[in-house]
């Protein structure tokens, strides 16, 4: 069997009821799961969440919320990893067909599309990993980063690369926060997602933005108006 796992819990803070609010025209949580059940990957499209109302908008868009995830799983502390863990033991205690496959979807993945989740799946069997996620690569190389100092002026992370050439680094890249596939038994045991064990499923930069405050937000809805009227 092969699930996804909506993460939503109802307590975000810096944007309130983040992962139901209104984002260009459906809920946020709508974008992911409706990515998640147009890919054909899954046997299952589940949220986990402690809140009545995000059960009932996930239903309303094609998902399942057979369960109310425990408080001890939904404050602010709480890891990705044992979120998942616990829905896929959830599933496992109360279905003859064991999970094989997860893939936990961020709730506020707008840009996520089932292309991706599948080359996700594609990638993960494919190499024989633990775990494939998205990754973007970062737009400045991280070897010439900088940082401010308590002085107020500034210092290089890495000033043996002044004056190296950015063609002549090598290319760095981050989490693109969207989607983890993962073996059932890695979650299960808490593997490292960042690990040797992983692999990695490249997207276009111009497809990923966090959204963690009102200005992410707004520049998100910007930049998804913008693909989806290139698209028409």
């Amino acid at each position: 069997m092969r699930i996804a796992i909506i993460p939503a819990r109802g307590g975000s803070k810096r944007i309130p009821r983040k992962n139901i609010k209104m984002f260009c025209g459906k809920p946020m949580i709508a974008w992911s799961i409706e990515a998640a059940l147009e890919s054909g990957c899954f046997d299952q499209v589940l949220v986990s969440t402690d809140d009545q109302e995000i059960a009932e908008v996930a239903q309303k868009y094609g998902a399942v919320a057979p369960f109310e995830r425990p408080p001890e799983l939904s404050d602010d502390h709480t890891g990705t990893i044992s979120v998942i863990r616990h829905a896929v033991g959830w599933v496992n205690e109360r279905d003859e067909v064991q999970v094989e496959q997860a893939c936990c979807l961020y709730a506020t993945a707008p840009f996520v599309r089932a292309c991706d989740i599948q080359e996700g799946l594609s990638v993960l069997m494919g190499t024989g990993s633990d775990f494939a996620f998205s990754v973007t690569s970062y737009a400045f190389p991280i070897q010439r980063a900088i940082r401010r100092t308590p002085e107020g002026r500034v210092a290089m992370f890495n000033p043996q690369h002044f004056n190296t050439r950015s063609q002549d680094l090598e290319e760095a890249y981050h989490d693109a926060g969207q989607f983890y596939w993962g073996r059932a038994d890695a979650w299960l045991h808490s593997k490292t997602i960042f690990g040797q064990d992983s692999a990695p499923v490249l997207l276009p930069r111009y497809r990923v933005q966090d959204i963690d405050t009102p200005e992410d937000w707004e520049r998100a809805e910007w930049m998804f108006k913008a693909l989806h009227a290139q698209d028409e």
